[in-house]
Order: structure tokens, then sequence, then C-alpha cells
């Protein structure tokens, strides 16, 4: 339930300590934007859908509880560029944590949506335009493509359940709700595209042999099996992985004790999509089966490829779901 001044009912009050945690939420029509704020409020955010653009700044400047703010294109006063200089100008800000979280999903995804609910998009406010509504979702997708490039976060629902996106949702944004263990994120990048925000600890794999060089190898993955055996075979690689999970041994219980609730670990290459990936993948999987000695990670463990998600071509997942 909402308050009358927009704000949820079960605040979450800063600790003196935390910097204040300012999401901005957008999305193309129909991928979850609005689900997720209802999660966020639901977890103690106070949550703002489509202010004016131009009144972000003072409900920022005003608050004393984390927020969440909806920002689309019925969004009085949006465009692209007002958008990115907003969090732009936001991420500058002293004491103050800030992520721009992009909710999308594929063309079939989005028509089965719509269908489902009977709702018009947005983009069909004119009947007389003639577009249908494939032709809509592809436009809007077009027209947010350069916000989706600058999120710090893509989420792709097409595959999620509703129980799954809360699901993962509350594992990135909530509290913790199990007596104390921490939730981990593993996330891959490209180091040309800029390190992740909300990293904790950065690995860089860019030494490793790469599989751009190989022209087989070049349009795969480091999720494809060719892939990461190639990447493997370089005589370093897994030196470099035990190498990286007995540091986690060392820094994920102080993170424990010291009241850390959630923790990214990166990984990062040249593009985010082979060796990055494949060392991801290797670092979850020893993770979810206790299979590194001197290390235990008693709560859920995630996986994203950042690259690889704005490009559409893989989705968030638990590693180890919560127990």
């Amino acid at each position: 339930m909402r308050s009358e001044n927009g704000f949820g009912v079960g605040r979450s009050v800063l600790n003196l300590n935390d910097p204040q945690r300012v999401l901005l939420v957008t999305g193309v029509s129909g991928a979850g934007k609005s689900s997720m704020l209802r999660v966020l409020e639901d977890l103690g955010y106070e949550v703002v859908d489509n202010p004016p653009l131009n009144l972000v700044e003072q409900l920022v400047s005003r608050a004393d509880h984390h927020l969440a703010i909806g920002i689309d294109q019925r969004t009085r006063g949006f465009n692209i560029d007002a958008v990115a200089d907003l969090v732009a100008r936001l991420r500058t800000r002293a004491g103050l944590r800030s992520e721009l979280i992009f909710a999308t999903a594929d063309t079939d995804a989005l028509l089965k949506r719509f269908t489902a609910t009977r709702r018009r998009h947005p983009y069909d406010n004119d009947p007389n335009a003639g577009f249908s509504l494939a032709q809509n979702i592809a436009r809007e997708i077009e027209v947010m493509a350069p916000l989706r490039a600058y999120a710090d976060l893509v989420i792709d629902t097409s595959g999620l359940s509703l129980p799954e996106f809360r699901q993962m949702v509350e594992a990135r944004f909530g509290s913790r709700a199990d007596g104390g263990a921490l939730t981990l994120s593993l996330m891959s990048f490209a180091f040309p595209a800029g390190l992740p925000r909300e990293a904790d600890v950065v690995f860089d794999a860019r030494f490793l042999r790469n599989p751009h060089y190989d022209e087989t190898l070049r349009p795969k993955t480091g999720l494809d099996p060719e892939v990461q055996a190639y990447v493997r075979a370089d005589p370093d690689y897994d030196r470099f992985l035990h190498q990286i999970l007995d540091m986690l041994g060392l820094v994920l219980p102080r993170f424990v004790s010291e009241g850390k609730r959630h923790a990214t670990i990166a990984v990062g290459c040249s593009g985010g999509q082979h060796r990055s990936v494949t060392m991801i993948e290797d670092i979850a999987e020893k993770l979810a089966d206790h299979t590194h000695p001197g290390l235990s990670q008693d709560g859920p463990v995630t996986v994203s490829h950042r690259e690889l998600a704005r490009q559409g071509r893989s989705f968030w997942r638990w590693a180890k779901p919560p127990q």
C-alpha cells in the first residue's frame, strides 16, 4: 500500500554510516518497471512513480530514506539526454549511492503481456498513426536503447516468473532475512564499458588468452563450452581462479562481520564476452558446491553478465538460491 504522499509505508530509515540509496527505475513498457517499484516499496524504499523530471533532485535532497523513483516516457520533461544528465549529476553527489535500473524484455514476451492485459501501448496514443503493437514495441526499444546502454543494471524479465522477479529484486536490493548470511552477486563486465559502480571487489582477466582472436570462437561467449575450454587452457587460468577463491575466503567473512548485507564481486576483460564470463561461471560453481578448501558461502549467490545482458544474450540467475 502507498501512503497518500506516494511514499511507501514500511520505510527503511538510513543508518548514519550508510550512503543514501537512490534507484532510478526505467525501461520499456511492459517489462516490469511497476512490478519492481512495488517490490522495492515492500522492501522499505520510498517509492515515487513518474514525478516531473525537474523535481527528482529536490526529492533526493529532501529524503532521509532510501528512494526508488520510476521514470519513463510518460514522465513530464522526459528525454534520453535529460535522464542521462540527471543520473550523471546524482552519481557525483557525496554520500549518495545512485543506480539506474533498466527493465527490458524481448518482443515476444512484451507482445504476450500487452495482449493478455489488453493494455494500450504508450505509443498507441494516435489511432490514426497506423502502427501495430509490434511496431510500437520496436519503436520504443529503439528509442530507449541509449538509456539501456547507460544503465548500471539491465534486468531482462523475458524468462522470469513474477516470483523469480521478486526474488531477484529482493536479493539485489533487499535487507538480509536469513540470520546473517551474505547475499553475493557475481558479475562479468568489459573494462572499456566502465567499472561496475556497485562492485566491492574487482578482478582483471585481460591477461588470459583471448578467444576473440579465434574466428570460430569470436561470436560465441563464455557460456559456450568451446570458449570455456579455450580460456581454461591458459597455463595460468587455474592458478588465477584459485587465488581469487582464496581472496574471497579471506574477505567474505569480514564483510559479514562488518554487517554487509550484499556484496558484488566483478571480473572484467576487454569485451565482457569470453574470459570474464568463463571466470564468473567457474567462481559461481565453486561457491555453490563448496568445493574450494577454506571457502564457505552460506548465503545465496547470483550471477549476471553485464555486457551479455545488455545485448540480450544472457539472464540474471541464481547460482545458489536462498535456503
